[in-house]
């Protein structure tokens, strides 16, 4: 992460997973990250998405290893409750919605409401959330996977409103919301084929997406290769 200062201070949020994990080890093999740590649900202080004050106190206890310049949520799932996307609109359940909802967009806009505060200020900092190509609406060809895309689109409006906010006082935020591409993993892999990324790979490629864009006042939605993607 060049565009970073040296000594860069990151987190990574959901850590656990196949993309956070390898996000993780990528940053601290980085000579130029002076720290890089990972949080998720099994670590010590643990993240719980669905409970506020999991998160209030996780960002609490990590106050003092920071600021952070880099800050990484790569949490969410696909099947949720043991259940997947809905793909058609006779399977739609309030309950699965909300659960999807939760998880998917209210849980991240809570990590923005209580981490933020931990970004460097004065200084370029970079907050990438995972999110997916199907949470656009002006790209929705398909159909299907109805709760999954609420929700996605439901994260980049929250990554969107906070961006306009943050600006005003971190003028040198970059805020973007990050298609990884197709990649295996224990979220994907009821879902995809063999062609699918190796996690590693698509880490890679998300840090060097990150590393070259600019601030710009509002959240971009990009995919691994750099490319822009329609809200």
């Amino acid at each position: 992460m060049h565009s970073l200062p040296d000594g860069y201070r990151a987190l990574v949020m959901g850590a656990s997973g196949a993309i956070g994990s390898a996000l993780l080890q990528l940053l601290q093999s980085d000579p130029r990250c002076g720290l890089a740590l990972g949080v998720s649900r099994q670590s010590s202080p643990g993240l719980d998405l669905l409970n506020e004050a999991s998160i209030a106190n996780c960002a609490q206890s990590l106050a003092a290893q920071g600021p952070f310049h880099l800050v990484l949520d790569a949490t969410g799932a696909l099947t949720v409750n043991g259940r997947g996307p809905e793909k058609r609109l006779d399977e739609l359940e309030a309950a699965h919605l909300l659960a999807a909802l939760h998880l998917n967009a209210v849980g991240p806009g809570l990590l923005l409401k209580h981490f933020v505060p931990l970004l460097a200020s004065g200084q370029r900092v970079i907050w990438g959330k995972l999110s997916a190509r199907v949470g656009s609406i002006e790209d929705n060809r398909k159909g299907g996977w109805y709760g999954y895309r609420a929700a996605k689109a439901a994260l980049n409006m929250l990554l969107q409103t906070a961006t306009i906010e943050l600006a005003r006082r971190r003028p040198l935020a970059v805020v973007v919301a990050l298609q990884p591409g197709t990649v295996q993993s224990a979220l994907s892999q009821p879902f995809v084929g063999d062609d699918a990324m190796r996690p590693e790979e698509a880490a890679q490629r998300l840090l060097a997406v990150l590393d070259a864009l600019q601030p710009t006042g509002r959240a971009q939605f990009v995919d691994h290769q750099g490319q822009s993607i329609p809200w």
